[in-house]
């Protein structure tokens, strides 16, 4: 059986694949935490003339409230008003019945589900008709409800503001063929709301808290990147050419295909350099690339970029190349959020390189330590699948005993290179070296590094009297 899509891909994704035709789908939390929307723009999203939507309120907001809170969502459609979306008022069915009895209430949601066949049924909220009848006389309404409407083959919405107790008792989640739990999560800066799958029948829905996000067109909810478990891996192709001079003969010739790379470095010694030098190989060899950060904008890199002889403007007018800045001045980043935007640019495969500048900026903003090792494991995992490779930067001290910025994840990563500051007499000099390149040879030496006006990070020379790396102290170089 085709299932019905809620209009929104990343929901879809989420509940398994949309929702069932004649299922009933609880969708229940706190008041705010946009069920009401969710609801509505499912409404307008899934609507034709042939088939209607119908929305019942019960002693909820007033018709003309609803409606004129929809206005500023782009999804509101006023031309759809009756033909394809209908909102029916219940308060005075409810006012008008006998005690303990839904009969009439339930009688006339059957008897327009039958006659205009909709695609969806909602009723907001069920959890208002606990205030009229017993929870025995409840359970019999909603268990005639339910069936008969599942006759028609629409899918019944059934909203309230249900708590953890309700779940676990109340008769709407046992006749439920799926429940939706939304929340909201008060922190600082930036307070969370989120959406869980706590039950779908037939049907593999994502597991966990996916990020929900209530905007200007309306409900965005964004899948939780941990949930995604890619099997299907591309064959690797040829080694990539990492774009920074004196590089390549140092790691058999280039980069693995599909690889995963992480660049450590005090800031100033030319990590976002070397990212530079990285897309831009790219972009000669015709592939598309992607480049989020942080911190500079798209402008300024196009700046930085074009220093060294690189013109990413005109690669991003002709859509080779996509910069993302995602700022975090607030020290609030959503994790969700940029995994969902890397996933999106991802999708067509055109793209073969991706750049994250920088990790430990991004571990911090987002504030979830815990999480953000299995997190790291499936954004690697993710763009793999997607036939490209990662190149990311790592933040660590510039001054001082180095200390490792992503402690117990360099594992996760296939390749790790160096970039440091040594001394040598009354100056600074850059040093690099290879830390490790998983199932792929490479040389182990410490290499002199500059950064040039033609080819921006180089690699040069070996140095051989060069002492305190493994003891992670200030690096001196003897042969000065």
């Amino acid at each position: 059986m085709k299932l019905l899509s809620t209009g929104l891909a990343d929901l879809d994704l989420i509940l398994g694949g949309g929702l069932q035709p004649g299922s009933v789908v609880v969708v229940s939390g706190p008041p705010g935490t946009g069920k009401t929307i969710l609801a509505q723009q499912i409404c307008f999203a899934v609507a034709t003339e042939e088939r209607k939507a119908i929305y019942y309120t019960t002693l909820s907001e007033p018709h003309a409230k609803l409606v004129e809170h929809l206005r500023d969502f782009s999804f509101f459609d006023p031309r759809s008003l009756g033909p394809r979306v209908e909102y029916v008022h219940l308060g005075d069915i409810l006012r008008d019945s006998a005690a303990n009895d839904l009969e009439v209430l339930i009688n006339e949601v059957v008897r327009k589900a039958l006659d205009d066949e909709p695609v969806l049924v909602v009723i907001d909220s069920t959890m208002m008709l606990r205030d009229f009848v017993s929870d025995q006389a409840l359970r019999t309404a909603l268990y005639d409800l339910t069936s008969r409407v599942s006759h028609s083959g629409a899918v019944l919405l059934l909203l309230g503001e249900y708590d953890d107790e309700h779940v676990q008792t109340g008769v709407e989640f046992a006749v439920a063929d799926g429940i939706l739990s939304l929340s909201h999560h008060i922190r600082e800066p930036v307070d969370r709301r989120a959406l869980r799958v706590v039950k779908m029948r037939a049907a593999n829905p994502l597991g966990g808290n996916h990020t929900l996000h209530i905007t200007s067109d309306g409900v965005q909810v964004y899948p939780r990147v941990e949930s995604f478990l890619p099997t299907d891996m591309p064959p690797r192709g040829e080694r990539l050419a990492s774009g920074i001079p004196g590089l390549d003969p140092l790691i058999d010739g280039g980069i693995p295909d599909g690889d995963g790379t992480v660049v450590l470095g005090p800031s100033g010694v030319g990590k976002t350099i070397g990212c530079l030098a990285f897309v831009a190989e790219g972009l000669a060899r015709d592939q598309g690339c992607l480049y989020v950060t942080f911190q500079d904008t798209a402008e300024e890199l196009e700046e930085m970029a074009a220093r060294f002889g690189w013109d990413f403007r005109a690669a991003r007018e002709r859509g080779r190349l996509d910069i993302a800045h995602v700022p975090v001045g607030a020290l609030d980043l959503d994790l969700d959020v940029l995994a969902s935007m890397i996933r999106h640019n991802l999708e067509d495969g055109s793209i073969k390189r991706v750049v994250i500048d920088s990790l430990a900026e991004m571990a911090h903003a987002a504030r979830e330590a815990q999480r953000f090792p299995a997190y790291l494991r499936s954004m690697l995992g993710i763009v793999r699948a997607a036939g490209a490779s990662l190149w990311v930067t790592s933040e660590t001290r510039t001054l001082g005993p180095v200390e490792d910025p992503l402690a117990g994840l360099m594992y996760l990563f296939h390749n790790v290179f160096q970039v440091r500051y040594v001394e040598r007499r009354a100056e600074l000099g850059r040093l690099f070296n290879v830390v490790k390149m998983r199932n792929s040879r490479h040389e182990n030496g410490m290499y002199d590094c500059h950064i040039a006006d033609q080819g921006g990070l180089v690699i040069g020379e070996r140095l051989d009297a060069v002492t305190g790396m493994l003891a992670w102290e200030a690096l001196r170089d003897h042969s000065s």
